[in-house]
């Protein structure tokens, strides 16, 4: 005897089923990723150490079984997929209108130098050395650290150096040379 044909609803709900767990393990490591790469710290790509690295891509194997729920179909690989793009998209429209929630996940800037002197316990917070620093300051053309007005760690991990000579906008209506 044959078995009765399953009809299209039935394979889409068994469909749905077994893609459902991969689409929460998704959300959850998409989530504790989100809020553990936050706590390590900030880096741009180009600033990422062989250690950074390599943990990088550790991570993404780390968790790809777990987020596919063992299942290594096409289907679950879409669903995971998706569920990535969607949840990175989703992400990024909140925290453009949601400003603590941006703060909380992007950070504020920190000033690592301040009138030619480093701010130690901003140094530590960054996780930055004296040497980091003085890097990015020979970037710019400057030798020492007495020729830096400021520097500032941004957001996005770079390193924005003002020198002393530089001139300083107190305002958006005045402009006035630094002294």
């Amino acid at each position: 005897m044959r078995n009765k044909p399953k009809s299209a609803m039935e394979i889409m709900s068994k469909l749905i089923s077994e893609l459902l767990p991969v689409i929460g393990h998704t959300v959850v490591i998409y989530l504790f990723l989100m809020i553990a790469l936050r706590v390590a710290g900030r880096h741009q790509i180009g600033q990422l150490s062989v250690i950074d690295l390599v943990v990088l891509i550790l991570l993404g194997s780390a968790v790809e079984t777990a987020m596919v729920n063992g299942d290594t179909s096409l289907a679950a690989g879409i669903a995971c997929s998706g569920t990535l793009l969607i949840l990175n998209r989703l992400f990024t429209w909140l925290i453009q209108r949601v400003r603590p929630l941006n703060r909380e996940l992007n950070g504020d800037p920190i000033t690592l130098i301040s009138d030619g002197r480093f701010v130690e316990e901003n140094l530590r917070r960054a996780g930055l050395t004296h040497e980091d620093v003085l890097q990015a300051l020979r970037a710019r053309g400057l030798a020492d650290v007495s020729e830096a007005r400021f520097a500032v760690m941004e957001v996005n991990g770079s390193i924005t150096v003002i020198p002393r000579h530089a001139k300083v906008h107190r305002s958006s209506r005045t402009t006035k040379e630094a002294t």
